[in-house]
């Protein structure tokens, strides 16, 4: 964790309520993610896994704190970072091509329209919609759609890629698809990317570090946990890795027991020095501030559920 090149420094979201009381949805959050890094937030609902996706896009300001993106403090929105809803989000009047070279022209406002339609016509292309760039989203099955969104992410070259559950609304098939196309793409390019999801299988697959959440209001972050499988690990060959029944019990542990008793078996949990836990690798872990700490945990001695 050496190169921050998303680094989030005690941030904090608070809401007033109606009887003058706060809620307190998350504080004193922090952790940060190398350039090029795939990682995913997994936590109950209630936890502010959205809000902070908000705050790293711009859309929404943390009530104390600060984020950090490649140097640069974030304020406001930003075409260096692309985000990807759990809905795609396509204005309905433009065909496949228009939604993307529409991003494109708004990133590069100097460009000619040939020029723009050359740009946008290459990540149709990357991501298997070639031939339907003049269809309408209403034209369109689900999963095109997003596949649409995912392409006009991408086509501005962003700096980090932000996705909220994108694939959580697809049926199993296409859902897979896209998960192989979104690792192939990231892999390929070098994408930073950070996303949300409820699905163990689907951060097992997709993510480089898993970052585990406690239950809300009042959430914190428990563990980032390393990814132990090879980084051209492939779908039908994932469950045969030695570590992978280790690295989903202990999550699944997380989530069903531990995401609501972390306050109180860990009270004196410090949130800038969260530990990095290492599936199966015996000896010393580093905590996010370089510290060394014990926290490995080796295949088979993890309670939890199987598949």
């Amino acid at each position: 964790m050496t190169d921050k090149f998303v680094s989030i420094e005690g941030i904090a979201k608070r809401y007033p309520g109606a009887s003058g009381a706060t809620t307190t949805v998350f504080e004193n959050l922090w952790l940060s993610m190398a350039r090029g890094e795939f990682c995913c937030v997994i936590g109950h609902s209630g936890c502010g896994k959205t809000t902070v996706l908000n705050i790293l896009a711009g859309l929404d300001a943390p009530s104390e704190g600060a984020v950090i993106v490649d140097g640069q403090a974030i304020a406001g929105t930003s075409l260096d970072r692309a985000v990807i809803f759990q809905s795609h989000a396509l204005l309905p009047w433009r065909t496949v091509l228009g939604n993307v070279a529409y991003a494109v022209s708004s990133k590069w406002r100097s460009w000619d329209r040939a020029k723009v339609k050359a740009h946008a016509q290459t990540f149709i292309d990357l991501v298997g919609l070639t031939g339907s760039e003049h269809k309408r989203p209403s034209e369109l099955s689900g999963g095109m759609k997003q596949r649409v969104g995912i392409a006009r992410a991408l086509s501005i070259t962003p700096k980090m890629m932000l996705m909220d559950e994108p694939f959580s609304a697809l049926d199993a098939l296409t859902r897979g698809t896209l998960q192989d196309e979104v690792r192939r793409i990231c892999l390929e390019t070098g994408q930073t990317a950070f996303m949300i999801t409820h699905d163990v299988d689907e951060a097992i697959y997709l993510a480089d570090k898993i970052f585990l959440m406690t239950n809300g209001p009042g959430a914190v972050l428990a563990e980032v946990v390393e990814n132990p499988l090879p980084r051209d690990r492939g779908r039908t060959d994932l469950h045969r890795h030695p570590l992978y029944y280790a690295l989903r019990n202990h999550i699944i542990d997380f989530l069903v027991t531990r995401s609501k008793t972390f306050a109180a078996e860990t009270p004196n949990h410090d949130p800038r020095n969260v530990p990095v836990v290492q599936i199966g690798k015996p000896g010393l872990t580093i905590a996010s501030n370089g510290e060394e700490q014990r926290q490995t945990r080796m295949p088979g001695t993890n309670p939890g559920l199987t598949a």
